[in-house]
């Protein structure tokens, strides 16, 4: 019998993100949206406008005797830059933030540890900037930003961006990989 969980994290635009855990052993579905902001059923085009408060984040179900939080996290940390403060790459704004939003007190308190952990260890050159904030209302994003780069493989971002961050993922963790 499964044991789903939620974990909801933004670490720059949600096609990198989906894409990633996707491929992830234990994951069962993720869902590209947006959490965190002031607007009731935000669009791209307001959440983009950095005004609504809201990241771009994927929600990932995935079953815990699988995939444990704390390996969601892993990942998570090993596929974004967690000291960039409200940008990813050529990504800036609000919306491209680092956050966890945590779904129990569990998840929080696994969060604030590995960040901790990461800090005492060195693991970046900077302070890691990743928010730790309680989920609040998840948004879905339009259909057309889900499953983003298996449905569009040849957009220049999918080809410049998602996909070397998927290449990354796929070799670091490569004994966790869904199989083919």
């Amino acid at each position: 019998m499964e044991h789903l969980e939620t974990a909801t994290l933004g670490g720059g635009c949600f096609w990198c993100v989906e894409a990633v855990y996707q491929r992830l052993q234990g994951v069962t579905a993720v869902v590209s949206g947006y959490m965190g902001g002031t607007v009731h059923r935000p669009t791209y085009e307001q959440v983009c406008g950095g005004k609504t408060g809201h990241a771009e984040v994927a929600q990932v179900t995935f079953d815990a005797t699988a995939t444990s939080f704390r390996e969601i996290l892993e990942v998570f940390f090993a596929i974004h830059d967690p000291t960039t403060l409200n940008r990813q790459g050529d990504d800036i704004g609000t919306q491209y933030r680092s956050v966890i939003f945590w779904h129990s007190e569990a998840q929080r308190d696994s969060a604030e540890a590995m960040v901790r952990e990461l800090a005492k260890e060195g693991a970046y050159a900077g302070p890691i900037v990743t928010e730790i904030v309680e989920a609040s209302e998840f948004w879905p994003a339009e259909e057309y930003h889900q499953n983003y780069l298996n449905t569009h493989p040849s957009q220049p971002y999918c080809a410049f961006v998602v996909a070397p961050m998927v290449a990354k993922f796929r070799k670091k963790f490569a004994t966790r990989l869904k199989p083919s």
